[in-house]
C-alpha cells in the first residue's frame, strides 16, 4: 500500500465519522470535484470547483441523504491516482426513495493534497430514488 492509498483511506475514515472539515483541509485549493449525475436532478451531482465547491457537495449529501451503508471495498493504486470501487445504500430524505448501487471513485493526489475527485455511479437508480 502506498502513501496515496493510505491518504485516501484516511479521507474515507473522516467521512465515516462525519468529519467533513478534515476532508476539506486536505484538498488542493483548485480541486476539480465531479459526480457523474445531472445536478438539476441529483442534488449532489455535477461538477464543482475549489474547496467551496467540494464543501457544497458534502452539504448536498447531508441535506438530501441518510446513509445506510457506505463501503469503499477495493483500492487500486497507480501512483498519483487512486481508484476505489465501493457500494452505497442511502435513503433520500424528501422522497423516502432508496438506492443501493456500486460506484467508482477516482482520486488524483498532488503535493500531499487531493487535486481531483471523480465519481461514477448508477445515476438511474439515484434518479428513481430522488423522484420516488
Amino acid at each position: 500500500m502506498s502513501a496515496n492509498s493510505d491518504f485516501i483511506r484516511s479521507l474515507y475514515a473522516a467521512f465515516g465519522r462525519g468529519d467533513v472539515k478534515a476532508i476539506l483541509d486536505n484538498l488542493d485549493s483548485s480541486i476539480e470535484w465531479t459526480s457523474n449525475g445531472d445536478g438539476a436532478v441529483i442534488p449532489w451531482g455535477g461538477a464543482r470547483h475549489g474547496i467551496s465547491g467540494a464543501a457544497s457537495f458534502f452539504q448536498a449529501l447531508a441535506d438530501n441523504l441518510d446513509f445506510e451503508a457506505f463501503e469503499p471495498r477495493e483500492f487500486f493504486d497507480a501512483g498519483d491516482a487512486v481508484t476505489v470501487i465501493g457500494r452505497t445504500r442511502a435513503r433520500v430524505k424528501k422522497s423516502g426513495g432508496v438506492f443501493d448501487c456500486q460506484w467508482a471513485h477516482v482520486f488524483v493526489v498532488r503535493g500531499g493534497k487531493l487535486a481531483s475527485f471523480r465519481e461514477f455511479y448508477d445515476t438511474a437508480a439515484m434518479e428513481r430514488a430522488v423522484a420516488a
